[in-house]
């Protein structure tokens, strides 16, 4: 943070007038930050002869302040009283000295706290780095490889909690410091837990080629799963995806976790083509794969996905033990994506039964535990299906608003299975506002979005469009786009995702006065989910 020159000057000013010994101890306590220890100081300062002297008088001068509590056992514990105390003490060190006293405290904290405070020490040492590359040009291996194994303890630690955001840096910072194999795995992993697609494409490649250069079967595979659901989200292609995902199955072995990740990208390949007779194989062999790594989190998630293969097919006696099982299994493992899960499919329970405040409130929690967690994309799912309850509510302002938002978000990760459902649920909500025009082009965007084996999402961009061509008396090809539709769905085991296009088809035929053909229509209406028709098919 930029210090206003006049206030800066003032503790600067102060920071000179103090007496050299507690002048040096101040400069050193601030490369260490806002909190420090006196052990730390007495390591950084061996000219100052009576430590505790300065102290008493930064503490005194009021600088500094104790803290009630220490981190490090047996280690008296300050604080600096305001933090632009800290900026400006630690911006009187020249560079060389910052980089000095960055890896001597990471070398007192080693010996202290161990692994305790390894999240402290990185830093420390990732500065120390930094500073030595800014003033020499290049940092010392011996030293650029200490800082980039710690950052990438750190990172893999970041990873285990759910943040990716911070996992992502970290591990990048280690590979760039210290490049590796398995580092630029590492980092092209905390990518794929962000649903960063353009960053996964490329330092995916990367690591196929060097694992495949050395003989890596293992990491091959593991990097050819994340290429495989590049494919399928990215690209649309099915095809290679499926070709991707079983050669990953030939290269990884008996690795659990990795034959699970690779089923979990052919469970999307059954989705989209509507075989859910194959999804429902894999869900099962996730199931026993999770339960045989000891991963409630990973259960949970395989019994959510076989419980919605038979919501698919109308048969919710046998999705709702499954779900109700998965909710336990969720909140047991404390996952915060688990937790997602949990609100998720609690809101569309709520969405399901019409109860849209409870939903709302639902799908807003699990949007939020998403972001958390840095999954961007299912953030932007549950943006979708909140711009769907708001649309169900009347609010269609606000509808439209949450669509341009998951829209806005999904662009630049280039996931096209997601961005389709908000593409021609705008078109729908602009249409009900009177705003054709635009209707028509994000209608006609979907169409050119959607993959051509995303059976569902091929449905529902015909309806969308179909809707407007209607609205602008172009009823033939209107109802042509809803026939479509329909056949598209009765190809696929997606009985629930029939209703909306026998629900369009059927209205677009009544007020045509065509009741006798609406009629067949109707019954076959009657029959299938009671979800509200135009809900997000992800």
């Amino acid at each position: 943070m930029r210090l206003p020159d006049t206030l800066q000057t003032l503790i600067a000013a102060r920071i000179d007038r103090l007496p050299a010994s507690a002048r040096v101890v101040l400069r050193r306590a601030a490369v260490i930050g806002r909190t420090f220890w006196a052990g730390a100081i007495e390591r950084l300062s061996p000219e100052v002869s009576e430590l505790g002297d300065a102290l008493e008088d930064l503490l005194l001068r009021d600088f500094v302040q104790r803290e009630p509590r220490s981190t490090i056992r047996g280690e008296d514990a300050y604080r600096f009283k305001h933090v632009l105390i800290r900026d400006v003490a630690y911006s009187g060190l020249p560079k060389a000295a910052r980089a000095d006293l960055h890896e001597r405290f990471a070398g007192w904290l080693a010996e202290r706290a161990g692994e305790e405070l390894l999240e402290i020490r990185a830093y420390h040492l990732d500065q120390a780095a930094a500073l030595v590359g800014e003033l020499e040009g290049a940092v010392p291996p011996a030293q650029a490889r200490e800082a980039a194994e710690a950052l990438d303890a750190v990172g893999k630690r970041a990873l285990a909690r759910e943040a990716n955001r911070s996992a992502r840096r970290l591990l990048l910072r280690a590979h760039e410091l210290d490049p590796t194999l398995q580092r630029r795995y590492e980092a092209a992993r905390a990518a794929w837990r962000l649903k960063d697609l353009p960053a996964l494409a490329v330092e995916m490649e990367l690591v196929r080629e060097g694992a495949r250069a050395v003989g890596n079967q293992g990491l091959e595979g593991r990097a050819l799963i994340a290429l495989a659901e590049v494919a399928i989200e990215r690209d649309a292609d099915v095809e290679r995806a499926r070709a991707l995902a079983e050669q990953a199955l030939s290269a990884i072995g008996d690795d659990d976790e990795a034959r699970y990740d690779a089923l979990d990208v052919l469970g999307t390949v059954g989705w989209w083509e509507g075989d859910l007779t194959r999804v429902e194989r894999q869900a099962e062999e996730k199931v026993e794969l999770a339960r045989r790594l000891g991963r409630k989190d990973l259960e949970s998630g395989a019994l959510t996905e076989l419980a919605g293969v038979y919501r698919s097919r109308l048969d919710e006696e046998r999705a709702e033990p499954l779900l109700a099982r998965a909710l336990e299994l969720a909140d047991e493992s404390g996952s915060i994506v688990a937790r997602a899960w949990i609100a998720r499919l609690e809101a569309e329970r709520h969405a399901r039964r019409e109860e849209l405040v409870e939903a709302e409130e639902a799908f807003t929690l699990a949007r939020d535990l998403f972001a958390e967690a840095g999954a961007a994309t299912d953030t932007a799912r549950m943006l979708n299906w909140l711009g769907f309850v708001r649309w169900r509510r009347g609010d269609l302002l606000g509808a439209e608003k949450l669509m341009r938002e998951a829209i806005r978000t999904l662009k630049p990760l280039e996931d096209r299975g997601t961005l389709v459902e908000s593409q021609r649920t705008l078109a729908q909500v602009l249409l009900e506002q009177g705003k054709l025009e635009e209707a028509e082009r994000c209608a006609l965007e979907s169409r050119e979005t959607v993959g051509s084996r995303d059976q569902g999402s091929r449905a529902t961009t015909r309806v969308a469009l179909a809707l407007v061509r209607a609205a602008q008396g172009r009823d033939e090809e209107a109802e042509t786009l809803l026939r479509e539709a329909l056949a598209i769905l009765e190809g696929t085991d997606f009985r629930f995702s029939e209703r909306l296009p026998l629900e369009t088809l059927a209205a677009f035929l009544r007020e045509r006065g065509r009741e006798d053909e609406a009629e067949p229509y109707e019954r076959r209406l009657a029959a299938v989910s009671p979800i509200p028709s135009a809900a997000p098919m992800a």
